[in-house]
């Protein structure tokens, strides 16, 4: 049943970040005809147009794309409750859905951050993806990058800010182990 349950949480969870990323790549004004964002485009248009219709955007937040990654994480803890034979209390339920939104979104920077760091290892391979991974990370690592001084040309931003997630998810799993 364990395996299960880990096959259950690695698709909702994967297919979670692909949503948060869409967001993330709207917010960031990631190029869109990438490959990367044409697959995230893709990957969730089928389920994120149809809310578009329904639920208006508020100023340039997507409104619908969170709504539909928070059905996305409420749809994992309602198969558990149906596999588990438990009860559906709604508002811990809610809860859980947020902060497993948030740990989605720590996962799905964590891995933006390695991919970045990995891909500037090797010269001439996916530049256009390089360029995409940097757009959305560069906001994110400017803040730091004032505080920390570079050391010899080498930039450990991002090694800090991974820090900063891994404290984060520690965080998360300690308070609430049901999402890890």
């Amino acid at each position: 049943m364990l395996a299960f349950n880990n096959l259950i949480t690695l698709l909702f969870d994967t297919y979670a970040m692909i949503v948060l990323a869409r967001l993330w790549l709207q917010w960031a004004r990631a190029d869109f005809y990438n490959p990367l964002s044409q697959f995230v485009v893709k990957a969730t248009q089928p389920a994120v147009g149809p809310l578009r219709g329904i639920i208006p955007s508020l100023g340039k937040f997507d409104t619908a794309t969170f709504v539909f990654a928070f059905l996305v994480i409420l749809t994992k803890f309602i198969v558990f409750f149906v596999l588990t034979d438990s009860m559906f209390p709604v508002l811990p339920t809610i809860i859980l859905v947020l902060f497993g939104l948030l740990k989605s979104a720590f996962w799905l920077l964590f891995i933006v951050l390695i991919g970045n760091m990995i891909l500037s290892f090797v010269p001439n391979v996916g530049p256009s993806v390089r360029y995409v991974l940097h757009q959305l990370t560069d906001p994110l690592l400017a803040p730091i990058r004032r505080f920390l001084p570079s050391l010899g040309g080498l930039d450990f931003s991002p090694l800090v800010l991974i820090l900063a997630i891994q404290f984060a998810l520690d965080l998360i799993g300690q308070y609430l182990p049901y999402l890890m």
